[in-house]
């Protein structure tokens, strides 16, 4: 409907909008674990284990990685609003699909066909605010986003369950498409297109690939997007493995998710707040390092809490992640903005690679890893650990290579280190 430019300044653009591209940024991670209450049902009628039923997830989160890689370079040719409304309708058709499966196999598809959609309105969304805005007030609403996209793995078993209490298993994937056909309708209604015609990339297979292969050849994005993979993916072990924390080590039922995830929800909330109130007061560097040092202490506080007697139990078990979950959302925005701003040009080719590297590591961590981590709550919490002191290592290497390439553009003599710019030539 509108296409209008927006107006930085105005309300719509202060207020509305981010809103509207914060509900857009959930739908995909929402969309992952929305089900987990529903397992014990689907396993019962599509007479599945609870092994095949982690397929539920995997299988969205692989179709959602293997297509997000291609959501920017697409909004890049042809605009923001045609990539995010199409996607969307092939959710809701996914949706649909997954309410009347008859087996797991059918099911299993339509959740690819969801994993394969609803990265476009993830993906486009966060583009959509750095085509807009920038400096301070871009990290204030990228904060805002943020959080919204954290919070949504961790509130959708939650509201997994409440649906469940209403009807049956296929009623969640019924309010999946609801969901979807609500955000079609806001973003027709409220969202212009940010990317005209006059920036756009040729629609070409062999652009498109160029624009991606652009982006993967630039040294520093692939510490930054690394640093805040291996941040997030601390505290996404326990979203992805939640069936398994929740219902196996914690001995509790289907309704029960809500002790995992209501102190991940105030910490993430809390971190998005710090993260939002810091924009234009504390430097992207500071902000990082200080979300990094909070994961730091919680992971530590997660081995020490669950080594103990009542490791085993709530609230001591969550206790650890919780504050993990608060040093990533203080970091994970400022290292979204950092990427998108090292190839202005291609920010949708930025934000599909960052977007791909993420959920093809928790694709990874949620199929194989969390599988094997089923021994004890103390497994997950080293496992949390060693993630966050992987993206501490890539953190400070990116600061170090940062602060040599400064160095020698004061000083000519200062040997460099290598980098590669972005430019279009191959």
């Amino acid at each position: 409907m509108t296409s209008r430019a927006l107006d930085p300044t105005s309300r719509r653009a202060l207020v509305v909008v981010p809103v509207i591209l914060a509900l857009l940024s959930m739908i995909g991670p929402f969309s992952i674990d929305t089900p987990f209450p529903a397992f014990s049902a689907m396993g019962r009628e599509l007479d599945a284990s609870t092994t095949q039923l982690q397929l539920v997830v995997t299988c969205y989160m692989a179709a959602f990685a293997v297509m997000s890689i291609f959501h920017g370079p697409l909004s890049d040719a042809v605009g923001r609003r045609p990539v995010l409304i199409g996607g969307l309708a092939v959710y809701v058709v996914g949706s649909i699909g997954a309410a009347f499966s008859p087996d797991l196999t059918t099911l299993l598809a339509f959740r690819v066909l969801q994993g394969l959609s609803a990265g476009a309105a993830t993906i486009v969304s966060r583009t959509v605010i750095r085509d807009v805005f920038s400096g301070a007030q871009a990290q204030l609403l990228m904060s805002r986003v943020a959080m919204i996209f954290g919070l949504a793995p961790a509130i959708a078993p939650v509201v997994g369950g409440a649906v469940l209490q209403l009807g049956s298993w296929e009623w969640v994937f019924g309010f999946m498409a609801v969901l979807g056909l609500f955000l079609i309708a806001a973003a027709v209604l409220v969202l212009p297109e940010t990317h005209p015609p006059s920036r756009r990339t040729p629609l070409r297979p062999v652009e498109i690939v160029r624009g991606l292969a652009m982006v993967f050849r630039i040294p520093a994005f692939h510490r930054v997007a690394w640093s805040g993979t291996l941040l997030f993916g601390a505290q996404f072990l326990y979203i992805g493995g939640a069936a398994i924390f929740v219902g196996e080590l914690l001995g509790l039922g289907e309704l029960d998710f809500w002790v995992l995830f209501e102190p991940m929800i105030v910490a993430m909330t809390s971190g998005s707040w710090i993260s939002g109130r810091a924009a234009g007061r504390i430097s992207g560097r500071r902000l990082v390092s200080g979300g990094f040092t909070v994961a730091l202490a919680g992971g530590a506080l997660g081995v020490a809490l669950t080594a103990s007697p009542w490791g085993d139990r709530a609230p001591w078990a969550v206790l650890g992640c919780a504050v993990v979950a608060l040093g990533s959302a203080m970091a994970y925005p400022t290292l979204q903005l950092m990427a998108l701003d090292l190839l202005p040009e291609r920010r949708g080719a930025v934000m599909s690679g960052s977007t791909f590297v993420t959920l093809l590591f928790n694709a990874t961590v949620a199929a194989l890893l969390a599988p094997l981590l089923v021994t004890s709550t103390l497994a997950f919490a080293i496992a949390s650990l060693v993630f966050v002191v992987l993206g501490q290592l890539c953190w400070s290497w990116h600061l170090a290579v940062e602060d040599r390439l400064v160095e020698a553009r004061v000083d000519p003599d200062h040997e460099a280190p290598e980098e590669l710019e972005p430019t279009d030539s191959m």
